[in-house]
This record gives C-alpha cells, structure tokens and sequence, in this order.
C-alpha cells in the first residue's frame, strides 16, 4: 500500500480556524476580507487584492492597503494581465522577481503596485467554477514557497463556496429590500393619489422630488408618507 502523506496539525489548525471564520462572516464582504486576512497572515505581503467574478469582468471588491479611489471601480477581463491569465487557466502564477515586466502583466498607473517585484496570484473556486482570483505582492523580490502556494491554492478552492453563497445571499437580501421598497413606494404613490388627487406619474414625481430636496431616500419618504395616514386613520373618530 502507498504510505501516507504526512499532515502537519498545524495546517489543519489554520485551516479550520480560516473557513470556520470565513462561514462566520457577516455578508459577502466581511467574507472577503476575512479571505485576505488569512492570506496576509500566512504570507507576509505588503499588498493584496480580491478580484470577484462578475459577469464577465474580474471586479476589485476588497484589498489590504486598500485604494478607496479604486476599489468596486477597477475591472479586468478574464485572460487580461496575470490575474486574468489565472481566472482563464484556473491555475496559480507565482512570480518571485521583476513581476511587471511578465508578458502577461498588467499595469495601471494608478496603483503603487504596479512596481512591485514579487506577484501569487491564486484562483478562488467553488464546483470547478470560477468565483475569483485572489493577489498577494511583495515590493522586493520575494520566493514563494511550495507550501505557501499549496496553501493559499487550497483556501482558494475552500473559500471560493463560501464566498459564493455569501454574494448569493447579499443578492436576494438586495432584491428583497428592493422588493420592499417598490411596495412602499406603490402604497405611497396610492396615499397620494386618493388624498391630493394626483395621476400616478404625479404622484411618483412628487415622492422623488421629495427625495431629491430632504436628502432621503424614497423608502423614507414612502414610509413617512404611510406613518402619516395610518396616524390619520387611527385619529379619526369611530
């Protein structure tokens, strides 16, 4: 029989102490970065990103000195630049010197990174699907370790489930809020048109108008519109 391969109980150890946090996160981006800081704590980097699949762009969402100017903004194309190459081929890239002159490099003059030395980049996947791909840097030339890409490979097929049904579940809590608001609005509107005679159209304009000149939302001015009439429904005499 083949021998074992020997386990190192403290991989184990960080392991479960990583998914089990990243199971804990509070929505997708807590989730996220909870990604990152497992990775900036395994490997001492001095920049990491997270690229989120997209439809079919490669979108930041999170990052370790984070670029707020940036970040939900910078987009790349699967196959563009080295994290592109990695989303592709599904396969991590380790570059330990000169990182931005790799053929598949990209550069954006915006980000201090572009002149970093040392580049991993890992993919995140969940069932064999693509989720993202995850960007450690180093300013000097740095070697990664055999270990250290195992390691960061494995959190990426790990936490690419984890990070998937965390931005599923920010999803349908965004539809159901949305959902919450069009019926808020639809009652107002309603309000609006019984109490002041107004077409729907009217009463739309008059709810967005009010949003615009308040500075508040139109669930807000919906649901002030609605607390209104139920305090006049229930002030009425019987």
């Amino acid at each position: 029989m083949p021998s074992s391969i020997p386990i190192d109980d403290s991989h184990v150890d960080v392991l479960h102490h990583t998914i089990s946090r990243i199971a804990t996160a509070d929505g997708f981006h807590q989730a996220l970065d909870r990604v990152l800081d497992f990775a900036v704590e395994v490997v001492k980097c001095d920049s990491c990103f997270m690229y989120v699949l997209e439809e079919n762009d490669l979108v930041l969402r999170a990052s370790k000195n984070p670029h707020p100017e940036v970040l939900d903004r910078l987009k790349l194309r699967v196959g563009q630049g080295i994290t592109g190459w990695v989303a592709e081929h599904r396969e991590p890239v380790a570059v330990f010197r000169e990182a931005f002159k790799d053929p598949r490099f990209q550069r954006y003059n915006e980000l201090p990174e572009d002149r970093y030395e040392a580049f991993l980049s890992v993919p995140l996947l969940s069932r064999g699907r693509l989720v993202g791909v995850m960007n450690l840097q180093h300013r000097e030339p740095h070697v990664y370790s055999p270990r250290d890409i195992r390691l960061l490979s494995t959190i990426g097929y790990l936490a690419g489930a984890e990070i998937e049904m965390a931005r599923l579940e920010t999803e349908n809590s965004d539809l159901s809020q949305q959902l919450e608001t069009r019926k808020l609005v639809e009652r107002a509107k309603g309000i609006l048109q019984r109490e002041l005679g107004l077409t729907e159209e009217q009463a739309y304009l008059s709810i967005q108008r009010q949003s615009r000149q308040k500075r508040r939302t139109m669930k807000e001015i919906a649901e002030a519109i609605v607390l209104s009439e139920e305090v006049r429904s229930n002030s009425r005499p019987e």
